[in-house]
């Protein structure tokens, strides 16, 4: 899968910067305008085939709100 049709929201915005792409990271979808979340699985309980839980700090999210103006 690529990236192409995301726009990256943390990392680069009014927060530390990521150098690189394996930190928790909040992407939008450019078409769908859902969000897209990068970080460490969870494995706290099993969700249902196809999800996924993951774990991100929340300075991720505020930073993520801020670039969209929330």
């Amino acid at each position: 899968m690529t990236r192409e049709g995301l726009t990256r929201l943390t990392g680069t915005v009014n927060g530390p910067t990521c150098d690189d792409d394996d930190c928790p990271n909040v992407y939008r979808h450019d078409e769908r305008g859902s969000l897209i979340i990068q970080g460490s699985t969870f494995e706290g309980f099993r969700v249902p085939d196809g999800e996924a839980l993951v774990e991100i700090p929340e300075g991720v999210l505020r930073e993520a709100a801020r670039a969209l103006g929330w």
